[in-house]
């Protein structure tokens, strides 16, 4: 059974997002980011969202966290929460 980690940022719009993406890729910290601005109460341990199994979040967030590359930030994602930033931090098939 597949499993993965990965952290995430939940802001309420895709300007939010991809700003906080920018500010990530210019060399900022994913987890500072992610305590600073995410709406999610992950937000506070960094945006970490531990291990979890395909089916377990909602269908646009598995669909990134399943097939994306491990260790890259991937986004602006739109679920029903708002739109994330994601990073997986492991993945096995």
């Amino acid at each position: 059974m597949a499993k993965a980690s990965a952290r995430h940022i939940l802001v309420p719009s895709e300007a939010d997002c991809n700003t906080l993406k920018k500010m990530i890729e210019g060399g900022e910290d994913f987890a500072e980011v992610a305590k600073v601005h995410s709406k999610c109460p992950s937000g506070k341990q960094g945006g970490a969202l531990g291990e979890f199994g395909p089916g377990q979040m909602v269908r646009e967030f598995d669909e990134v966290v399943f097939s994306g590359e491990v260790g890259k930030v991937l986004g602006p994602v739109k679920t029903q929460f708002g739109y994330h930033l994601i990073e997986i931090t492991s993945r096995t098939d």
